[in-house]
């Protein structure tokens, strides 16, 4: 098997899962899939194989209000509505555990309305709502990690 992977890809998603202090990362495009889990505070690459030889990966979110469950996140990033992730971090949906989300699907935001949070180097980032709309997708779950672009939710 010949795997042609570019190493500097590997480095930097280690780099990004030390820096986040994350436990598990995954990257995919059209050529590979690379599963990448910490292993006593430093990055091990766990899988590294040619996507040939993966199994399709649903990237549906359990809590999303879809029409299909066949969908990728990467469908919304050109949605003019898409509210995306401005670092890379995890995300949060509500303020804290008992408290409730900032918004749920259906509820009516302004412009400048904090929508979710995202916790970057043990910093908690607000993430505004772009523009005034109704939030029709919300495309994370709280606790996921998200890649900076990311699309975390659409207010239509």
């Amino acid at each position: 098997m010949n795997n042609q992977i570019d190493t500097k890809v590997i480095n930097k998603l280690a780099e990004v899962l030390n820096k986040n202090n994350l436990s598990e990362l995954e990257y995919e495009d059209e050529k590979c899939r690379i599963s990448i889990k910490s292993n006593s505070g430093s990055a091990l690459v766990q899988t590294v194989a040619p996507l040939q030889t993966i199994q399709p990966v649903n990237t549906a979110k359990a809590n999303t209000a879809t029409d299909s469950n066949d969908f990728s996140i990467d469908d919304y990033s050109n949605n003019a509505g898409s509210v995306k992730a401005p670092i890379v971090g995890v995300v949060y949906l509500s303020p804290d555990p008992t408290k409730p989300d900032y918004v749920n699907v259906g509820d009516k935001v302004k412009e400048g309305d904090i929508v979710c949070l995202i916790e970057a180097m043990k910093t908690f980032n607000p993430v505004k709502a772009h523009r005034s709309g109704i939030v029709t997708k919300i495309l994370v779950e709280s606790g996921d990690p998200v890649e900076y672009g990311e699309s975390l939710l659409i207010i239509e």
